[in-house]
Parts: structure tokens; sequence; C-alpha cells
């Protein structure tokens, strides 16, 4: 790969994750503006992740026919056009129709360029790529705050559509980069078998270990949006802590992902994707078991830290592992696929706890988290043995 091209993906994947948290961000004042209940930005993160989970099983076929630098530039401009329609939105409707291109925009960088990575890179980099993310996801309400702080909340989405732009003019001038403008199609990865074109997503389905990785991501991602969504009601509701203090306490969670893939990158030098998976793994069970104890400040920090921490090298491991686990020629549907598994966890599942909270008790919190990584333990390693018998059958 081209030395030049690593920025530019790292560019990317900051741009992917700036405008993910600028709605949340903005919408205390937004909605009032536009006429809309608080409550009303849940239809539009569901119209948003909607788009993302069709354009992730989309991707395959997109990039095939355009290529991953063509479907990368396009995909930020689609985001970047739906953030400056949102600067000039006023009416709620409006903001509806501009979250599907936001959404289709979203998922297809998000599956293209986590395949192309898996494929032509090394793990240390899957795990700084989403620590770009992380980057970008801090900075957005950074912006959004700042522009409040003088102007509206139109005069931030308007500046992190020109911040998008900016992004799309540097992925087009370097499209001469993106040398494998495909990924492989015939060519088995690590102990996977060679096949002379893409198999269908009936086959992949069919393949040993492939409905359990699913299944791991799936809980995955339920596992981080429900702890990072609810961490601060659990704070305030179960712990007796002030909502302004709960509220800092629950970014800590976020920062604990990021220094994680940050630091996970390095470890990754030493360790395999399935050794970092079970070292994040153990980490969140020791971060639960943190938050369980009776409750001290010091103590409840550390455990959302922990969870936050062992969070950082799942997602990037999981992902890297794709094509070394079943042939590069399936990396970019199966991706696509996780990808629409990740959307679909975290739009199903945090929502169930925050109905089971209000029935129920908050207090389930932990236990809720623990329960999913029971399960995502069971199919990760249903995997491993997997791909151990593959790797068997292949010598």
């Amino acid at each position: 790969m081209p030395a030049g091209l690593l920025p530019i993906i790292y560019l990317a994947f900051i741009s992917l994750g700036l405008p993910d948290s600028a709605l949340g961000s903005a919408w205390p004042v937004m909605g009032p503006s536009l006429g809309a209940g608080l409550s009303w930005v849940g239809i539009v993160t569901m119209i948003i992740s909607a788009g993302t989970i069709v354009s992730s099983l989309m991707s395959v076929r997109v990039v095939d026919r355009f290529g991953t630098g063509r479907v990368t530039a396009v995909s930020v401009a689609l985001t970047a056009l739906a953030m400056l329609g949102f600067s000039l939105a006023r009416e709620f409707w409006q903001i509806l129709l501009l979250a599907i291109p936001y959404g289709l925009g979203a998922g297809a960088v998000d599956a293209a360029l986590n395949a192309f990575v898996a494929v032509h890179y090394k793990s240390q980099h899957m795990s700084w790529l989403h620590c770009m993310w992380g980057v970008g996801a801090s900075g957005g309400p950074m912006i959004m705050g700042a522009c409040l702080g003088f102007g509206t909340w139109g005069d931030g989405f308007r500046a992190l559509g020109f911040l998008q732009l900016a992004v799309v003019v540097v992925l087009t001038v370097s499209l001469p980069l993106w040398r494998d403008r495909t990924l492989p199609k015939g060519s088995g990865g690590e102990g996977g078998a060679s096949a002379p074109g893409r198999r269908s997503r009936r086959e992949l389905l069919r393949t040993d270990g492939v409905v359990a990785v699913l299944v791991s991501f799936f809980c995955y991602c339920a596992l981080e949006s429900t702890c990072g969504n609810w961490a601060s009601s659990y704070c305030t509701l179960a712990a007796g802590v002030s909502a302004e203090t709960a509220a800092m306490w629950a970014s800590l969670f976020y920062i604990g992902i990021t220094v994680g893939r940050l630091v996970s990158g390095f470890l990754s030098f030493k360790i395999s994707d399935a050794g970092m998976i079970r070292l994040g793994q153990v980490l969140v069970a020791a971060g639960i078991a943190l938050i369980v104890l009776p409750w001290d400040g010091t103590v409840l920090i550390a455990g959302l830290v922990l969870v936050g921490l062992g969070c950082a090298p799942i997602y990037p491991s999981i992902i890297h592992a794709t094509p070394a686990r079943f042939g590069d020629d399936v990396a970019l549907e199966l991706t696509g696929m996780q990808m629409a598994f990740a959307y679909v966890g975290s739009l199903a599942m945090s929502p169930l706890f925050g109905a089971i909270a209000q029935a129920v008790d908050i207090s389930l919190y932990p236990a809720y988290l623990a329960v999913l990584l029971v399960v995502m333990v069971i199919a990760a390693e249903k995997v491993n043995r997997a791909t151990r018998a593959r790797v068997r059958c292949a010598h």
C-alpha cells in the first residue's frame, strides 16, 4: 500500500466520528427550535441507523463496482451534505429526510474502510483507525459547543459540513493512491479456502463460525451502547451521584475506549487478534465487577474506565481477524454483515434495557451488561474453535 494512504484513511475515520455525537449535543436547543420534543431525536437516530444497516449490507456490490476510494469519497460527501442540510433545516420533517443520506453515507464508509484496512494493513492500524473515530466523536461535541457559545446549532452543523467537504477534497485528490480498487475475490485468507468468486450471503451463513462471529459482534455493540447510554442514569438513580457529576463520569467510559484503542495498537504487535479480544473481555468483566461492588466514587469510576478499556480492542480485533478467519474473498461481505449486526445490536438492546429499567429497576444495569458479555464470550470462543478446525483441515 502507498505510504501516504494510511493517514488519509485515518482522516476519513475522524470525519466519520465528527457528526456522531453532534446531534445529541445540539438537540436540547435544536429540538425546541424545530418544534420537536426531547425524545424525538430517537426517531432521527433510528432512521440514521436504518440507513447504515442498508448501506453496510450493500457495500460489497458498491465497492466492487466503484472501488474503496471512490465509495469513501462519495460517502463522506453524503454526510457533508446532510450536515449542511441540517444547518438550513427549519422543520423537523426536513431533519428526518436528511437523516437518510447521513445514514447511507456513514454505513458505506464504515464497512468499506474497515474491510480495506483488515485486508491490507496489520492489526495495530485497525486499533488506531478506531481510535481516530474516537477523536472525531470527541471533537464533534466540542465544535458544536463552541458554535452554540457564540452562534446557533445551525452554525455548528455548518462547520461540521465544511470540515467534511474538506475531507472529501483530500479523498478525491488521493484517488490515484487507492491502487487496489476492489478487495480480493478469489484469494483465501490465512487458513481460509480459495474460492472462484465471492460466496453468497446464504453460503457464508452456513460457514462454520460465521453465525457465531455475528452474534459476538451483536453482543459487543449492544454492551458498548448500553454501557455508554445508561452510565449517567445509573450513576444518578442507583448510586445517588448528582446529574452533573454523573455526566462527567459517564464520559470516562468513552475516554477509556479512545485511550484503550491507542494502547491496543501497540499491544497488537505482540498479541494476536484472538488474544486481544480475550484481554478486552477480561477487562470488561473486571469493570462490571467493580460497578457491582458497594458504591464508592472511586470504585464506580474505575469500573466505567475498565469497561471502556476492555471494549477498546474487541471491535477492531474482530474486524481485523475476519480475512484470516474466513478468507480475503469474503472480507468485505462479512464486514458489511458485521456492521449491520453492530447497528442492530446498538439500536435494539440499549432501548430494551431502558424498558427493563423503567419496568423493574435501573440497578439491573451491571447484570444486563454481564449477560451480554457472557453470550459474547461463548460466541467468540466458538469462532476460535471453528478457526482452529479450519486451519487443521487446510494443513
